[in-house]
Parts: structure tokens; C-alpha cells; sequence
């Protein structure tokens, strides 16, 4: 393994981590307020976008060479960085739409899905890749 690539995921890691606390401090609002919603939707827009980039580094120090957040995800998908590729392709496109979209109604239902679809995926990558 290039040991250059190996410290590079690891330094990658470090960034999702302090992102990831974040996300993780927004999960524990119980009733967010409008403004609070648009906190939790901004730490999930950094949590994921550092999560796919430490992923895709992770891949690159294991040899692989996945060239797109989608090839991303499918490959860290076939070597079992997680359990769900669906959840994944689906944060994947609901980040892209958060970046070019507000209104109450979807920052509502994007603060749903974070809390029950994509903070838990997150969080079990955390996890996994924490003991790597």
C-alpha cells in the first residue's frame, strides 16, 4: 500500500470526523426551529461531502481508482464500507439538491430524512472506518 495514500485517507478521516461531531451535536435537537433545520442540512451537506472524498482516498490506498462520488460509493459498496448502497445513492442525490434548493417543505423533509435515513449511514461509516 502507497504509504503517501495511507496517511491521506487517515488525514481525510480526521476532517469527516470533526464534521461528523457536528452532524451528531444537530442530531440531539429535539424540535429544530427553521433556522436549526438549515444547521442540520448544512452539517449533513459537509458530513457527506467529506465522507465520500475519505472514502474515495481509502479506495485509492486499497488500489482501486474510483473517479466520481457515484463509483465512490458503488465501489465502497462492494467491499463492504457499508450495508445500504441505496441510502448512499440517495444522500448522494439529495445533497446535490440541498445545494440548489430551499424552501420550508423540503428543508422538512430533508431534516427527516438526514435524522432517520443518512445520519445512521454515516454514523456506521464513522465507526467502521474509526477502527481502520
Amino acid at each position: 500500500m502507497n504509504e503517501q495514500k495511507q496517511i491521506r485517507w487517515k488525514q481525510r478521516y480526521q476532517n469527516f470526523e470533526k464534521a461528523f461531531r457536528v452532524l451528531d451535536k444537530t442530531m440531539q435537537i429535539e424540535a429544530p426551529s427553521e433556522i436549526e433545520i438549515m444547521a442540520i442540512i448544512q452539517a449533513f451537506e459537509l458530513t457527506f461531502e467529506l465522507s465520500w472524498k475519505m472514502m474515495k482516498d481509502y479506495l485509492e490506498s486499497e488500489g482501486f481508482a474510483p473517479k466520481s462520488p457515484r463509483e465512490t460509493i458503488k465501489q465502497a459498496f462492494q467491499i463492504e464500507l457499508f450495508g445500504d448502497a441505496h441510502v448512499w445513492m440517495d444522500a448522494l442525490k439529495d445533497r446535490n439538491l440541498t445545494v440548489h434548493t430551499y424552501d420550508e417543505v423540503f428543508a422538512q423533509e430533508m431534516n427527516d430524512k438526514i435524522k432517520n435515513n443518512y445520519y445512521p449511514a454515516i454514523r456506521d461509516l464513522y465507526l467502521k472506518m474509526k477502527d481502520k
